[in-house]
């Protein structure tokens, strides 16, 4: 029997193109919470009707499915766009203005101009194109939930690489998230040059 994947819907998207606005992006980001890495965001554009199944909030996936899921979304998006801020201009600038910026650099990455952005979250600033937050848009949107899935995907890709440099963290396994590992690795290790200094405030315990 075929087994029918959770997948999110195109409601939000079609409602916008019956108004006569057809270039819809989803938007998400991934990495706002750890202690070590960069801010990745992902912009997603999808022809009109293009359902991918199982595309759904990428926290609900597997690594695996995640991967699967992320090579499709390449090869059948409209338009597909990444933006990376490193820990440094987070530091620099606050993770939640990073988060902005690297979002602003996957909408302007796109090949296609967008008419409307549908981010994930209830907040957004500093952007020309029009726009709307909503609130666990990664389970409501398609091409929010692809969005998640390709800003986890390359989170993910550069969190491994920094475990070859840095094995010691444990990185490719926690991703950078302030997991007990992880956290006995500061302990032990002190900060390594990719930690977020900005969150060393956050985490009083830590050295």
């Amino acid at each position: 029997m075929k087994r029918h994947l959770n997948t999110a819907g195109t409601d939000l998207e079609r409602s916008y193109r019956e108004r006569g606005l057809s270039i819809i992006a989803g938007v998400d980001e991934a990495g706002r919470g750890p202690l070590a890495g960069p801010v990745v965001a992902a912009a997603v554009v999808f022809g009109s009707d293009i359902v991918i199944e199982g595309v759904d909030d990428s926290k609900k996936l597997s690594p695996e499915r995640r991967e699967i899921l992320a090579a499709a979304i390449r090869s059948t998006a409209l338009a597909v766009g990444v933006g990376i801020v490193s820990h440094e201009e987070i530091d620099r600038m606050n993770i939640l203005r990073a988060t902005f910026h690297a979002m602003e650099i996957a909408v302007r990455s796109l090949k296609v101009h967008p008419d409307m952005l549908l981010i994930d979250g209830n907040a957004y600033r500093d952007t020309t194109f029009p726009y709307v937050t909503i609130v666990d848009g990664d389970a409501l949107s398609h091409s929010i939930a692809a969005a998640s899935i390709i800003a986890k995907v390359e989170r993910d890709t550069i969190m491994k690489e920094f475990d070859a440099i840095y094995p010691e963290y444990g990185f490719a396994a926690h991703k950078g998230y302030g997991t007990e590992r992880h956290r006995e690795a500061i302990r032990k290790h002190g900060f390594c040059p990719i930690h977020r200094r900005s969150f060393k405030v956050h985490f009083p315990t830590l050295p």
